[in-house]
């Protein structure tokens, strides 16, 4: 490409674009996982449908690697591209709420606090993570877990329409009208088949909850809460997302002092209901258990459950993070969990096992690309700091632990919590029986493969 190239390029776009030595480059070019460090030939921020045509025709044109960033939360950092294009959707964050058919369109550039704070004037909420920062784009198209999964399942089960810009730079709607084969691929299926700029969600009432974290004492009562959880999960109301967690106690304020620093068993929870149903659905798990380090369930609005841990994960940490779907959390797993999740390098690296039963299970296994439709858990080991001295470290931690549980366990995990080094036989897995439909949907929405900076179902397979 010359600069006359790049200049027509530039004038065609409502947004700016953005190349190396210019001053705003270094900012725009970074990632949420502070690990990885790629430099973009050209950054396109789009600021409408036309710009992310105009930009996926240049792209390809120009034999261009293309990475799409939207929201930008993605581990592996595969919202960017070392020497190509980076289309960034961030300038692209319009919310509307239609309350008389609860539902919402939202465009890709969101985070779920975004949508949140959209819909929570209607007392209205659509399935998304549990921090608000997290990017709308990339959680839903991998498949999309959170407080509310076990009520009103995952958050593809509530996508119910989008607005894609294909491989060849036609736009088409996506519906189980309009296309359903690609509404089904885009159901779980990643950013393999375009660059999606709206999303329509089904929402579900939702308002005051019953929510915060409890914390144990892991050295001394790890092993008996997990197994109370454990037991607990399969008989609890699914009004209530709960997750276990092998974490740390912050050194930080509002944390009490005297457990600064200590490893700690967690249940994080949500009930969508109210206080009196919540504390009686948790009574259940907690009054037999020992007495925890500190018990914050109250009730709060939605939102603020959902951004209780942003003040931890700023953008630029460093990250290393390994998946599994887990269906069965037994004794010896549990110790084995226990004993890694002692060892942890930070502060802030963790173990979340996030319950993926209710009505997730009420989906068909090939009703959309996730197959996992029987696991009872997603399970992250998430290795992190803030000091980039510190990678090396991370990542072995997360690999020998992962090495250590992974016997446990099936052989897929949920791809937005998988690394760009796991290989193609992990993305095989992890969609299961599900993976030559969506082959068969890669040859037929982008045989070239121009979108395969992800975690690529690849079109010749």
């Amino acid at each position: 490409m010359n600069e006359e190239t790049i200049t027509s390029f530039a004038a065609s776009l409502r947004g700016p674009v953005i190349r190396k030595g210019d001053a705003e480059y270094e900012e725009a070019r970074k990632l949420y996982n502070g690990m990885i460090d790629k430099q973009p030939k050209l950054i396109a921020r789009c600021a409408d449908v036309a710009d992310v045509i105009t930009a996926v025709n240049f792209g390809r044109d120009n034999g261009l690697d293309i990475a799409i960033r939207a929201g930008g939360h993605n581990g592996p950092g595969l919202g960017s591209v070392d020497d190509g294009l980076m289309i960034d959707l961030s300038m692209m964050k319009g919310v509307h709420v239609d309350p008389s058919t609860s539902t919402v369109r939202v465009e890709p550039g969101c985070t779920s606090g975004d949508v949140d704070h959209a819909t929570h004037a209607f007392g209205l909420a659509v399935p998304f993570g549990i921090v608000s920062t997290t990017g709308v784009g990339g959680l839903t198209l991998g498949g999309g877990t959170g407080y509310l999964t076990r009520q009103h399942g995952l958050t593809i089960d509530n996508l119910i329409a989008a607005d894609v810009v294909m491989a060849d730079g036609t736009f088409k709607t996506a519906s189980q009208t309009e296309n359903p084969d690609l509404l089904w691929a885009l159901r779980g299926g990643g950013g393999n088949f375009g660059v999606v700029t709206s999303f329509v969600f089904r929402a579900h009432p939702v308002k005051t909850v019953f929510a915060g974290p409890i914390f144990w004492d892991a050295a001394r009562h790890g092993a008996e809460v997990m197994r109370a959880y454990r037991d607990f999960l399969p008989t609890a109301p699914e009004a209530l997302g709960s997750f276990v967690g092998l974490k740390t106690v912050p050194s930080m304020d509002p944390f009490p002092r005297e457990h600064w620093g200590k490893r700690a068993c967690a249940v994080i929870s949500c009930f969508n209901g109210p206080e009196a149903a919540g504390k009686a659905a948790m009574a259940s798990l907690i009054d037999d258990l020992p007495e925890p380090f500190f018990n914050w369930m109250s009730v709060m609005p939605f939102p603020a459950i959902q951004g209780l841990f942003d003040p931890f994960f700023p953008k630029g940490l460093q990250w290393y993070w390994k998946g599994d779907f887990v269906n069965e959390l037994t004794d010896e797993a549990i110790e084995a969990h226990i004993a890694h999740a002692a060892a942890a390098p930070s502060e802030l690296s963790l173990m979340h096992l996030y319950p993926i039963d209710g009505a997730v299970h009420r989906v068909g296994r090939d009703e959309t690309p996730w197959s996992a439709r029987n696991a009872k858990w997603s399970m992250v080991i998430a290795a992190i700091d803030s000091n980039p001295q510190m990678a090396g470290q991370l990542t072995r931690w997360g690999r020998d632990y992962w090495d250590a549980v992974h016997r446990f366990n099936p052989g897929g995990a949920y791809v937005n919590f998988m690394m760009d080094d796991e290989g193609d036989e992990r993305v095989r897995a992890s969609y299961g029986d599900n993976y030559p439909q969506l082959v068969a949907m890669k040859n037929k929405f982008d045989p070239s493969n121009l979108f395969h900076i992800n975690q690529n179902i690849h079109p010749s397979a």
